[in-house]
């Protein structure tokens, strides 16, 4: 095997650890986040029904910020996910990393939606 083949199924491996332990409802969503090289995207999903009840990404802060680093996007994204949240009256959530380890962008989100009044 060639090593992006190895790489992915060690992706998919810590991918299905995580979630395995992982489940939202309507009164606590899973917020889930996917990153890609340019952008963020987090979501609250509601697994029971397979519903997106929030959804947000750094696509949305492109267009009205200047250019700041991906980390400083990753806040920005943070707080806009928990006003979303809040003002769908979605008080709790339960955090989904993904395959992706929890530092950088991702701890990012997650501690910027702490502080912005969302209970993780």
């Amino acid at each position: 095997m060639n090593n992006k083949k190895i790489l992915n199924k060690i992706r998919e491996k810590r991918s299905a650890r995580s979630r395995a332990r992982i489940f939202g409802t309507a009164q606590k969503p899973r917020l889930s986040v996917f990153r890609s090289n340019n952008f963020t995207y987090v979501q609250l999903i509601n697994d029971s029904d397979g519903k997106t009840l929030v959804s947000a990404s750094t696509r949305e802060l492109k267009k009205k910020s200047e250019k700041n680093t991906k980390t400083q996007e990753a806040i920005s994204l943070g707080s806009l996910i928990s006003k979303k949240a809040l003002e769908k009256n979605i008080k709790s959530a339960v955090f989904d990393r993904g395959s992706y380890k929890y530092h950088g962008r991702i701890k990012a989100v997650a501690e910027e939606a702490r502080k912005s009044g969302l209970k993780i």
